[in-house]
């Protein structure tokens, strides 16, 4: 009995042993870190799209596949050229970061699969920056709102994008390349800009400071007016008749000589 079930045993090691070495590769999965996974089974449903296999090894039915996602945030460049609303043609440097929604990519996978960037993401970006470019001046792209337009580029991709399980980070327009000559005419009027707003600023400086002036001068007059009304002849000729009093009680040797006017003050002579 024995040696009879050692050959099965042996012929079971090695059935199991052929199993391993032919489908070992699709059974065993190992999930990286910054990746997630869905199951596919041939013959138990299809797509498990609700649940999500995080990062480490799997071991699977050799039948079933699973599907591992990316789902760390990218950064990607576009190069467009776009019309901007008075016609003229405009190339820009877009650049956008984005991302599967890592906990629907069961979803994502059933719906668009990997090739969600150049099926979904890219030509959402596109048709959004040029309808929003559309309705702007170059000189507006160039220098004064080009925040503005890519913050609105930014709000109405993400709407566009989110409902199909993907999530923009943020968009930025990297380069702005305008006709020479739109640009050379562009910074002319700029430069002009400039140094209007800097000759209105020296305008205004000048008028505040002879508004300054003007309120300095007025507060002197005043000032003068109210010292001419209050210190009169009769007011000097007693304060200096207090002046002479408090010098001859001092013990310094002086003469004192008395004016020979009613209006004169007495003088003091000598004194060591």
């Amino acid at each position: 009995m024995e040696n009879q079930g050692l050959p099965k045993a042996m012929i079971m090691g090695i059935v199991g042993l052929i199993f391993v070495v032919m489908f070992g590769s699709s059974m065993f999965v190992t999930i990286d870190s910054g990746e997630k996974g869905v199951l596919f089974k041939k013959f138990g449903g299809g797509l498990e799209k609700e649940i999500v296999y995080g990062q480490g090894f799997h071991m699977i039915a050799p039948w079933n596949d699973m599907f591992v996602y990316d789902v760390k945030l990218k950064d990607t460049f576009e190069k467009m050229e776009v019309l901007s609303k008075n016609g003229l043609s405009i190339k820009i440097d877009l650049s956008f970061r984005y991302q599967p929604v890592a906990d629907s990519i069961g979803y994502l996978h059933d719906g668009i699969g990997k090739n969600f960037l150049e099926s979904i993401i890219k030509p959402e970006i596109r048709s959004v920056t040029r309808e929003v470019i559309g309705n702007y001046l170059p000189e507006e792209l160039y220098s004064t709102k080009r925040e503005a337009i890519e913050d609105e580029i930014y709000a109405l991709t993400k709407i566009n994008i989110e409902a199909k399980y993907l999530r923009l980070d943020a968009i930025l327009i990297r380069d702005v390349t305008l006709p020479t000559t739109l640009r050379t005419a562009i910074e002319q009027k700029l430069k002009q800009e400039q140094e209007s707003l800097e000759y209105e600023f020296k305008i205004d400086k000048a008028r505040k400071e002879a508004e300054r002036k003007e309120i300095e001068a007025n507060g002197i007059a005043k000032f003068q007016k109210i010292v001419n009304r209050t210190i009169t002849p009769q007011l000097l000729k007693w304060k200096g008749v207090e002046a002479t009093q408090e010098i001859a009680k001092s013990q310094n040797a002086k003469v004192i000589v008395i004016g020979n006017g009613d209006g004169d003050l007495p003088i003091i002579l000598g004194g060591e």
